[in-house]
């Protein structure tokens, strides 16, 4: 179903992928088998990059997994950055598959809520629930607060680099209109 406005329209289908408009016809009918590509490509890197982490940083039984909250959180925070940067970052539009790759691929593998659910899971089985509890909040907090702190980083970042550049943008705040 798609939305005009905030009611629905009965029988249209509703966009899967937010950079599609279904009422272009051009991008209705848009084969799907490149963005599936850029997906599963970025898809196996990401999950590579985590299972290399874990490997090189194993949680023992009983202790706390600390590899798999520094992936949700690191990953997050990567997240908040590149949804500025293609949505806020500059003058050109970003490639189209940047988004499927990097975003859902990418970091969408490389970020893991399956193993976050088992390491929880797993600390309660070896009776370790204050770990388990301390765990389940951190992973939220951290992952929650990274993407916005990331997020919020960027956003400066890109609204400042005209004034670094020596460009107009955003000369003369505060300080008024400026007679010539």
């Amino acid at each position: 179903m798609s939305r005009r406005g905030s009611r629905p329209v009965p029988g249209a289908a509703e966009a899967i992928d937010p950079d599609v408009d279904l009422h272009v016809p051009a991008q209705r009918a848009e084969p799907q088998g490149r963005v599936l590509t850029a997906v599963a490509a970025g898809g196996a890197l990401g999950a590579s990059a985590r299972y290399g982490i874990s490997l090189l940083w194993p949680a023992a039984p009983g202790s706390f997994p600390w590899a798999t909250l520094w992936i949700n959180a690191s990953g997050c925070a990567l997240i908040g950055v590149l949804m500025v940067l293609i949505s806020e970052g500059g003058r050109t539009a970003p490639h189209p598959l940047l988004r499927p790759f990097a975003g859902v691929g990418v970091l969408g593998g490389f970020t893991t809520f399956s193993t976050y659910a088992m390491d929880f899971s797993r600390l309660l089985d070896e009776g370790e629930a204050r770990s388990a509890l301390a765990y389940a909040g951190l992973t939220v907090v951290a992952a929650l607060g990274a993407v916005w702190a990331a997020a919020s980083v960027t956003r400066f970042a890109v609204r400042n680099r005209g004034t670094d550049r020596g460009t107009d943008r955003g000369a003369g705040r505060g300080a008024g209109p400026v007679a010539r």
